[in-house]
């Protein structure tokens, strides 16, 4: 299976056509069907549904974009890595991380570095915590932000000092946003929007089904910019983070912590025994020395 032939099948799943994916490859048309059709020989199955309306993928189409879009990130991060392999510190710090206020943590080691090491650049993928752990696995990021516990046995990490806080975002005109802090019990009966995040949503949950179990759940998201469109619209409350969305000035939506308070406490992590870059092992150096001394 060719490196060069997981691209043009990707670049065909991307556009859903093959003359645009052929136009954006600089080939011929008969010369990118004819690459994939071999692909499609050579694994013995159909990759491709042809309609008049475009190009969908099959069963076994979608499970070969999952994969290929993994080894050709995996592809560019090693050729990133063998570039960076002198004595110049620069390149790519690959990080995955959910969404938390500690990213600002990351964000000032980054800074700091920017001034002595300008050549090192960053590559940041969010999601939840069971995403960015399977990309530490497979060696797509160096370092991850997750709210789990990690398995010591597998990855390296340092609680991370910043906490987040729960509440609940809401219209300014919403009945419960006068109050200083809302507890469960003031939610019974109201349209709630809960993370998806596993960690985050299995707790929610339990919480809500002791305190509120006739909550009405009406959505469950893994972006809260998202969730705030969603109240801004009057769909419901958002249970969410703290200092995630920008809730001052006029903004049609507030934030109000929930009572008692709860905080969320995140790591960073790495895999044990690791092949680092000499920018990741900078970064590395620097941002644990910054969480010493933020301590």
């Amino acid at each position: 299976m060719d490196i060069r032939v997981l691209k043009y099948f990707l670049a065909v799943a991307r556009e859903q056509s093959f003359s645009q994916a052929a136009e954006r490859l600089y080939l011929s048309q008969p010369t990118l069907s004819r690459q994939l059709k071999e692909l499609e020989d050579e694994l013995g199955k159909q990759l491709f549904i042809r309609g008049n309306k475009g190009v969908t993928l099959t069963e076994e189409g979608m499970m070969l974009r999952k994969r290929a879009e993994e080894i050709i990130e995996l592809v560019d991060k090693t050729a990133d890595e063998v570039r960076q392999s002198s004595d110049r510190i620069g390149g790519k710090v690959y990080i995955g991380a959910g969404e938390t206020y500690a990213f600002k943590l990351i964000a000032d080691t980054a800074q700091k570095l920017q001034k002595d090491y300008p050549d090192i650049k960053y590559s940041i993928f969010s999601g939840d915590g069971t995403d960015v752990l399977d990309r530490l696995d497979k060696g797509l990021v160096d370092f991850g932000i997750v709210f789990q516990s990690a398995d010591p046995a597998k990855y390296e990490s340092v609680e991370i000092p910043l906490h987040d806080i729960w509440g609940v975002l809401m219209r300014k005109d919403s009945p419960l946003a006068d109050k200083k802090g809302i507890t469960l019990n003031d939610l019974r009966g109201c349209p709630l929007i809960i993370p998806r995040q596993p960690n985050h949503n299995t707790m929610i949950s339990d919480m809500l089904e002791k305190k509120a179990p006739d909550a009405n759940i009406v959505a469950e998201i893994n972006l809260i910019y998202n969730a705030s469109v969603m109240v801004k619209e009057g769909m419901g409350y958002a249970l969410t983070l703290d200092r995630l969305i920008n809730v001052s000035g006029d903004s049609e939506i507030c934030f109000v912590p929930l009572v008692p308070k709860i905080e969320a406490t995140c790591r960073f992590v790495w895999k044990r025994y690791p092949i680092f870059t000499k920018a990741a092992e900078k970064f590395l150096e620097q941002f644990l020395e910054d969480m010493g001394s933020f301590r």
